[in-house]
C-alpha cells in the first residue's frame, strides 16, 4: 500500500495518509471489535440523546444546571462520533487507513469537543458554587442570558483552541513512519511523525495552556472547598445530602475528565502493545462519554422521573397508533 509521495530531492517522502492500527489480522476478530464499538457507541448515543429530550421536552428542567448539563450531553455524543464511526467501518472493510485530511478533521474535532467540555464542566461547577454559596442570588447571577453567554463563551474557546494547536500541527509535511499505533489518529503519535519545528511550537503552546487549565483546575478546587465548606454548615442532615446530590455528579464528572486528561498526556507511546493502546484509548477518549450520562441518570431523580415519563409517552403513543390505523382498515 503506497501511502506517501515521493519529493523531487532525494528519498524524502511526505506523508499523504496514515495507517492506523488494527488489533487482529483476522477478519472475524476484526468484525467483532467492530460490533463490540458499535454497542458501546449506540449505548453512548442513547443515553445521552435521552438525557437531551429529557431535559428539552420536561419544563421542571429548564433551568442552568440542566441547560449545562444537556451542552455537555451533545459534547459527548460529538466527541465519541470524531473517533469511533469510523474505526467500525475501517474493521468491517478490512482497512486501516485515514487521508491526511481525514486525519486532520479527527484531530480538529475531537481537540475542539475536548476544550469545549472542560470549559462547560467549568461553567457548571460554577453554578453549583453560586446555588449553594449564594442561593439568596442565584437567580440574580445565573440568568438565562448570562447562561448562553457562557455556553456560547464554552463553545467559542474550544474552537480557537483547537484552531491554533490543528493549525500548528499540520501546518507543515509530515515525513517518516505514516502508522499510527491507535484505532484513531492519536495527537501523540501525530506529533512524532511531525517536523521538529511543529514540535517545538506545539510544545511552547502546550506549555502556554496548561497555565490556562491548571488556572481553571486552581478555580475548581477552590470552589468546591467553599462549597462543601458551606454545606457542612447546613444544620439538618436531609438539607446536608440534597445539597452533596445536587453537585457530586459534576464533581465525579469533572474527576473522571481530569483523569483521562492525564493518562493521555502523561502516557508513553513507545513500547507498548496494541492492547494497552486500546485500554488507554479507551480511558481518555470513549469511557466519559459513556459514563457521563449515567452518573446524572443514577443520582439525579428528576432526570430519571423525566426520562420515565417520556418513555412511558412514547410507548403509549406507539400503542395507540397501530389501534387508529386496525380501526380505519
Amino acid at each position: 500500500l503506497n501511502c506517501s509521495t515521493q519529493s523531487g530531492m532525494g528519498n524524502f517522502s511526505v506523508i499523504t495518509e496514515f495507517l492506523l492500527m488494527e488489533f487482529s489480522r483476522i477478519w472475524e476478530l476484526q468484525v467483532l471489535h467492530a460490533v463490540l464499538f458499535l454497542l458501546i457507541y449506540l449505548a453512548t448515543m442513547m443515553g445521552n440523546l435521552l438525557t437531551i429530550a429529557a431535559i428539552l421536552i420536561d419544563p421542571h428542567l429548564h433551568s442552568p444546571m440542566y441547560f449545562f448539563l444537556s451542552n455537555l450531553s451533545l459534547l459527548d455524543i460529538c466527541n465519541i462520533s470524531v473517533t469511533l464511526p469510523k474505526f467500525i467501518i475501517n474493521s468491517l472493510i478490512g482497512s486501516q487507513t485515514i487521508t491526511l485530511l481525514g486525519c486532520t478533521a479527527q484531530v480538529f474535532f475531537f481537540l475542539f469537543f475536548s476544550a469545549t467540555e472542560f470549559a462547560v464542566l467549568v461553567a457548571m461547577s460554577y453554578d453549583r458554587f453560586v446555588a449553594i454559596c449564594h442561593p439568596l442570588h442565584y437567580g440574580l447571577i445565573m440568568m438565562p442570558s448570562r447562561c448562553l453567554w457562557a455556553a456560547a463563551g464554552s463553545w467559542v474557546t474550544g474552537l480557537i483552541y483547537s484552531a491554533i494547536h490543528t493549525g500548528n500541527m499540520f501546518r507543515l509535511p509530515f515525513s517518516g513512519s505514516n502508522v499510527i499505533h491507535q484505532f484513531f489518529c492519536d495527537i501523540p503519535h501525530i506529533l512524532k511523525v511531525s517536523a521538529s519545528g511543529v514540535y517545538h511550537t506545539e510544545f511552547v503552546l502546550i506549555i502556554a495552556s496548561s497555565c490556562f487549565l491548571l488556572s481553571c483546575f486552581a478555580f475548581l478546587i477552590a470552589s468546591y472547598i467553599r462549597i462543601f465548606s458551606n454545606v457542612l454548615k447546613i444544620p439538618s442532615v436531609e438539607g446536608r445530602y440534597k445539597a452533596i446530590s445536587t453537585c457530586s455528579p459534576q464533581l465525579m464528572i469533572l474527576i473522571l475528565f481530569l483523569i483521562s486528561v492525564i493518562t493521555a498526556v502523561l502516557r508513553d507511546t513507545s513500547d507498548t502493545s496494541p492492547i494497552q493502546n486500546l485500554f488507554v484509548a479507551m480511558v481518555y477518549a470513549i469511557l466519559p462519554p459513556l459514563i457521563n450520562p449515567i452518573i446524572y441518570s443514577l443520582r439525579n431523580k428528576k432526570i430519571l422521573a423525566a426520562m420515565g415519563k417520556m418513555l412511558r409517552k412514547i410507548f403509549s403513543l406507539s400503542m395507540k397508533y397501530p389501534s387508529l390505523k386496525a380501526s380505519k382498515s
